[in-house]
């Protein structure tokens, strides 16, 4: 088994990214994202999550974050996906105005056929690319560098304050949608 990405050291602060099975665009939908943030939001209230940094991309997130004392990040993880892959399947099931609807649950289902770990559906890829970071590096303010300007440079926005879905705001001065533990 590889231990090349995995959580090391239980304490640490980590930048995650994590990915919808064949990069299928769901988070182009608001009701998708919103729910993911709930997502986010229970964890850090209820599972010991600290959310330093965040960004939905159209078919991705990238996080930074840690957990609190007694808390453990897989378990974290392992809960954020789990819950927030069924919230997200049955809203797509359910939407009667879901125009990709058929198709997303086909690519699902096939996903989640070729999974052993899974009974019907597969919404998020197995891996969450966890990378711990060094305070002593800077590696904190280039990471965060990196995922709040995501949708700079894929052309969504300007500014990466102006990205409803991301932390840059928080970093900005602002209030953003969801609470973090702002890092610096």
């Amino acid at each position: 088994m590889s231990t090349k990405y995995k959580f090391h050291e239980p304490t640490a602060i980590y930048f995650i990214s994590f990915a919808v099975v064949g990069w299928i665009d769901v988070f182009t939908r608001t009701v998708y994202r919103d729910l993911l943030l709930e997502s986010l939001s229970y964890c850090r209230k209820e599972k010991g999550l600290n959310l330093h940094a965040w960004i939905i991309m159209s078919n991705h997130v990238h996080l930074i974050i840690s957990s609190k004392e007694g808390y453990l990040l897989p378990n974290i993880m392992r809960d954020l996906k789990k819950y927030s892959s069924y919230r997200i399947l049955k809203e797509i099931r359910e939407n009667t105005m879901e125009s990709r609807k058929e198709w997303m649950l086909y690519l699902f289902s096939k996903a989640g056929q070729q999974n052993s770990n899974n009974k019907n559906f597969q919404f998020w890829r197995q891996d969450n690319h966890p990378i711990e970071l060094d305070p002593h590096l800077n590696m904190f303010e280039e990471r965060i560098d990196y995922l709040h300007n995501n949708p700079v440079e894929a052309g969504l926005v300007a500014n990466a304050a102006d990205y409803l879905y991301s932390s840059a705001i928080d970093y900005e001065g602002g209030k953003g949608l969801i609470d973090i533990d702002v890092l610096i």
